[in-house]
Protein backbone atom coordinates (compact mmCIF):
# COMPACT_ATOMS: atom_id res chain seq x y z
CA UNK A 1 0.00 0.00 0.00
CA UNK A 2 1.11 3.64 -0.91
CA UNK A 3 2.82 5.85 2.08
CA UNK A 4 -0.42 7.70 2.90
CA UNK A 5 -0.29 12.15 3.36
CA UNK A 6 -2.89 12.41 6.05
CA UNK A 7 -4.66 16.05 6.55
CA UNK A 8 -6.90 16.91 9.16
CA UNK A 9 -8.79 20.56 8.50
CA UNK A 10 -10.95 21.99 10.76
CA UNK A 11 -14.54 20.81 9.89
CA UNK A 12 -16.07 17.63 10.54
CA UNK A 13 -14.08 14.59 11.07
CA UNK A 14 -15.91 11.78 11.93
CA UNK A 15 -14.71 8.49 13.48
CA UNK A 16 -11.42 8.83 11.64
CA UNK A 17 -8.68 6.36 11.55
CA UNK A 18 -6.41 6.39 14.65
CA UNK A 19 -3.43 4.39 13.55
CA UNK A 20 -1.40 5.10 10.47
CA UNK A 21 1.73 3.46 8.84
CA UNK A 22 5.63 4.79 10.20
CA UNK A 23 5.95 6.15 6.99
CA UNK A 24 2.56 8.26 6.37
CA UNK A 25 2.26 11.75 7.00
CA UNK A 26 0.20 13.63 9.13
CA UNK A 27 -0.31 17.04 8.54
CA UNK A 28 -2.71 19.66 10.08
CA UNK A 29 -3.97 22.44 8.45
CA UNK A 30 -4.40 25.26 10.51
CA UNK A 31 -7.42 24.15 13.22
CA UNK A 32 -7.14 20.79 11.84
CA UNK A 33 -4.38 20.48 14.92
CA UNK A 34 -7.08 19.99 17.57
CA UNK A 35 -9.41 17.46 15.50
CA UNK A 36 -6.15 15.57 14.72
CA UNK A 37 -4.89 16.21 18.69
CA UNK A 38 -8.47 15.18 20.08
CA UNK A 39 -8.65 11.91 18.77
CA UNK A 40 -4.48 11.23 20.57
CA UNK A 41 -2.78 12.12 17.10
CA UNK A 42 0.33 14.52 17.03
CA UNK A 43 0.93 15.90 13.78
CA UNK A 44 3.94 15.87 12.16
CA UNK A 45 3.50 19.05 10.96
CA UNK A 46 0.65 21.86 10.95
CA UNK A 47 0.47 24.37 8.36
CA UNK A 48 -1.59 27.70 8.34
CA UNK A 49 -2.28 31.34 8.56
CA UNK A 50 -4.04 30.57 11.85
CA UNK A 51 -7.12 31.98 11.55
CA UNK A 52 -9.16 29.22 12.70
CA UNK A 53 -6.74 27.92 15.69
CA UNK A 54 -3.57 29.68 17.54
CA UNK A 55 -0.39 28.18 16.60
CA UNK A 56 0.04 25.47 18.98
CA UNK A 57 3.00 25.36 21.78
CA UNK A 58 4.86 22.43 23.13
CA UNK A 59 3.99 20.60 20.45
CA UNK A 60 6.49 18.29 18.80
CA UNK A 61 5.68 19.12 15.35
CA UNK A 62 7.03 21.09 12.55
CA UNK A 63 5.18 24.32 12.28
CA UNK A 64 4.76 26.55 9.11
CA UNK A 65 3.57 29.76 9.83
CA UNK A 66 1.27 31.35 6.27
CA UNK A 67 0.57 34.67 5.27
CA UNK A 68 -2.94 35.75 5.63
CA UNK A 69 -2.57 37.09 2.31
CA UNK A 70 -2.30 34.18 0.39
CA UNK A 71 -4.06 32.82 -2.80
CA UNK A 72 -3.60 28.67 -1.07
CA UNK A 73 -5.78 27.73 0.91
CA UNK A 74 -4.47 26.14 4.23
CA UNK A 75 -5.92 22.81 2.87
CA UNK A 76 -4.58 22.98 -0.43
CA UNK A 77 -0.91 24.34 1.29
CA UNK A 78 -0.70 20.98 2.93
CA UNK A 79 -1.37 18.98 -0.03
CA UNK A 80 1.47 20.75 -1.97
CA UNK A 81 3.47 20.29 1.46
CA UNK A 82 2.71 16.69 1.18
CA UNK A 83 3.45 16.73 -2.31
CA UNK A 84 7.17 17.93 -1.86
CA UNK A 85 7.67 15.03 0.17
CA UNK A 86 6.91 12.73 -2.26
CA UNK A 87 3.42 11.55 -1.32
CA UNK A 88 1.22 10.69 -4.18
CA UNK A 89 -1.88 9.48 -2.06
CA UNK A 90 -3.77 11.46 0.27
CA UNK A 91 -6.49 11.55 2.58
CA UNK A 92 -8.33 14.77 4.05
CA UNK A 93 -10.67 14.33 7.12
CA UNK A 94 -12.25 17.32 8.46
CA UNK A 95 -12.70 19.11 4.94
CA UNK A 96 -16.45 18.72 4.85
CA UNK A 97 -18.94 19.58 7.43
CA UNK A 98 -18.17 23.29 7.76
CA UNK A 99 -18.89 26.18 5.66
CA UNK A 100 -19.80 25.30 2.33
CA UNK A 101 -17.51 27.49 0.66
CA UNK A 102 -14.36 25.52 2.02
CA UNK A 103 -15.81 22.15 1.18
CA UNK A 104 -16.38 23.72 -1.95
CA UNK A 105 -12.79 24.60 -2.73
CA UNK A 106 -11.78 21.06 -1.28
CA UNK A 107 -13.27 19.26 -4.24
CA UNK A 108 -10.91 21.83 -6.80
CA UNK A 109 -8.42 20.30 -4.15
CA UNK A 110 -8.62 16.68 -5.53
CA UNK A 111 -9.22 17.88 -8.94
CA UNK A 112 -5.45 19.70 -8.53
CA UNK A 113 -3.76 16.48 -7.02
CA UNK A 114 -4.47 15.09 -10.39
CA UNK A 115 -2.03 17.16 -12.44
CA UNK A 116 0.77 15.29 -10.44
CA UNK A 117 -0.52 11.51 -10.72
CA UNK A 118 -1.89 11.56 -7.41
CA UNK A 119 -5.01 10.62 -6.14
CA UNK A 120 -6.63 12.70 -2.98
CA UNK A 121 -9.54 11.19 -0.87
CA UNK A 122 -11.78 13.94 1.14
CA UNK A 123 -13.86 11.79 3.86
CA UNK A 124 -17.28 12.84 5.25
CA UNK A 125 -19.18 11.58 7.60
CA UNK A 126 -20.95 9.02 5.11
CA UNK A 127 -19.27 9.20 1.34
CA UNK A 128 -15.84 9.78 0.41
CA UNK A 129 -15.23 12.33 -2.43
CA UNK A 130 -12.55 11.76 -5.24
CA UNK A 131 -11.64 13.30 -8.44
CA UNK A 132 -10.41 11.29 -11.70
CA UNK A 133 -9.33 12.56 -14.72
CA UNK A 134 -8.35 11.22 -18.18
CA UNK A 135 -8.35 7.95 -15.79
CA UNK A 136 -10.28 5.04 -13.71
CA UNK A 137 -11.24 4.37 -10.51
CA UNK A 138 -12.21 1.09 -8.55
CA UNK A 139 -14.84 1.41 -6.28
CA UNK A 140 -13.48 -0.44 -2.63
CA UNK A 141 -15.11 -3.70 -1.89
CA UNK A 142 -16.65 -2.71 1.34
CA UNK A 143 -18.06 0.22 -0.46
CA UNK A 144 -22.00 -0.64 -0.88
CA UNK A 145 -24.87 1.72 -1.14
CA UNK A 146 -25.69 5.03 -3.10
CA UNK A 147 -22.65 6.78 -5.61
CA UNK A 148 -22.81 9.74 -7.36
CA UNK A 149 -21.15 10.77 -10.64
CA UNK A 150 -20.45 14.73 -11.84
CA UNK A 151 -18.74 15.95 -14.80
CA UNK A 152 -16.15 18.57 -13.04
CA UNK A 153 -14.61 21.57 -14.17
CA UNK A 154 -16.30 21.56 -17.89
CA UNK A 155 -17.61 18.32 -20.02
CA UNK A 156 -16.60 14.65 -19.62
CA UNK A 157 -16.32 12.51 -22.37
CA UNK A 158 -16.16 9.11 -22.72
CA UNK A 159 -17.70 8.23 -19.64
CA UNK A 160 -18.18 4.51 -18.77
CA UNK A 161 -19.95 2.90 -15.39
CA UNK A 162 -19.60 -1.01 -15.26
CA UNK A 163 -21.17 -2.53 -12.26
CA UNK A 164 -24.05 -0.09 -11.09
CA UNK A 165 -27.68 0.19 -11.06
CA UNK A 166 -27.40 2.17 -13.93
CA UNK A 167 -24.46 2.09 -15.97
CA UNK A 168 -22.90 4.44 -19.38
CA UNK A 169 -20.75 3.48 -21.91
CA UNK A 170 -18.66 6.24 -23.60
CA UNK A 171 -21.37 8.61 -22.78
CA UNK A 172 -20.94 12.41 -22.51
CA UNK A 173 -21.47 14.02 -18.76
CA UNK A 174 -21.93 18.24 -18.74
CA UNK A 175 -21.66 20.33 -15.35
CA UNK A 176 -25.40 21.45 -15.92
CA UNK A 177 -27.15 18.30 -16.38
CA UNK A 178 -26.20 16.18 -12.99
CA UNK A 179 -27.84 12.72 -14.21
CA UNK A 180 -25.07 10.90 -12.45
CA UNK A 181 -26.68 11.30 -8.91
CA UNK A 182 -27.96 8.75 -6.66
CA UNK A 183 -26.78 5.75 -8.59
CA UNK A 184 -25.85 2.74 -6.74
CA UNK A 185 -24.23 -0.05 -6.41
CA UNK A 186 -24.89 -3.68 -7.16
CA UNK A 187 -23.88 -7.63 -6.68
CA UNK A 188 -22.27 -7.98 -10.08
CA UNK A 189 -19.14 -6.23 -8.22
CA UNK A 190 -16.46 -3.74 -7.50
CA UNK A 191 -17.93 -0.89 -10.11
CA UNK A 192 -15.97 0.81 -12.15
CA UNK A 193 -15.95 4.43 -12.92
CA UNK A 194 -13.97 5.34 -15.99
CA UNK A 195 -13.11 8.63 -18.18
CA UNK A 196 -11.47 9.39 -21.41
CA UNK A 197 -11.44 13.37 -21.29
CA UNK A 198 -11.86 15.76 -18.60
CA UNK A 199 -12.51 14.97 -14.67
CA UNK A 200 -14.91 13.53 -12.56
CA UNK A 201 -16.12 13.85 -8.98
CA UNK A 202 -16.93 11.01 -7.48
CA UNK A 203 -19.01 10.40 -4.34
CA UNK A 204 -19.10 6.56 -3.15
CA UNK A 205 -20.17 5.13 0.57
CA UNK A 206 -17.59 5.40 3.23
CA UNK A 207 -18.75 2.02 4.77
Amino acid sequence: MDKLCVIFGAGEVISPRKHFGKDDLIVAADGGYAAATSIGLEPNVVIGDFDSGAIPENSPAHIVKLSRDKDDTDMLAAVKLGLRRGYRSFVIYGGTGGRLDHTVANFGTLAYMNAFDSRGFLVGKDEIATVITDGKFTLPKNAHGTVSVFAYGGAASGVTLKNLAYELDDAELLPDMPIGVSNATTAKGNAVVSVKHGSLLIFFPRK
